[in-house]
């Protein structure tokens, strides 16, 4: 049976290693410091959210969330930053009950939809999404960092 709670700082450590495991699978490097998360997701000035689910009191899945705000809805949603399920759980469910959770807890700031983002080559994330209802929002997101930030300061 999979259960599901909100993390807690004494989580950071699994988190960390969730973000690494998502990471890897992207082909992307190493992720943000334990410190960081700590910071950001547990501080005074929370920027995240997250959820973990649980089997058998092991952690075998995360999802990372924060508030989102459309002004051609006119309304707030929730911004799913990253959802990662331990292999061996894939299939049955877990995803799918963590975005629930996600859902849940943006309520407390009236989230009246849900947004993310998926790489163009992950089929598999693809497909599942889809077939949650999920569609494209019709335009690429962008980054600007380092130098380029720095300009604009």
């Amino acid at each position: 049976m999979i259960s599901y709670r909100a993390a807690e700082v004494a989580d950071v450590g699994v988190l960390w290693r969730f973000l690494q495991g998502l990471a890897d699978l992207d082909g992307g490097g190493e992720v943000g410091s334990e410190a960081s998360l700590r910071a950001h997701g547990f501080g005074a000035r929370r920027l995240f959210w997250a959820v973990l689910a649980e089997r058998a009191g092991e952690a075998v899945g995360m999802v990372l969330f924060y508030p989102d705000y459309s002004t051609q809805r006119g309304e707030p949603g929730v911004y799913v930053q990253d959802l990662f399920v331990d292999a061996g759980c894939r299939g049955l469910g877990v995803g799918r009950g963590l975005l629930a959770q996600a859902v849940l807890a943006a309520g407390a700031w009236g989230a009246r939809y849900m947004t993310l983002g998926v790489g163009p080559a992950n089929a598999a994330a693809r497909a599942f999404y889809a077939g949650l209802g999920f569609r494209a929002r019709g335009y690429a997101y962008l980054i600007l960092d380092g130098k380029g930030l720095e300009a604009l300061r």
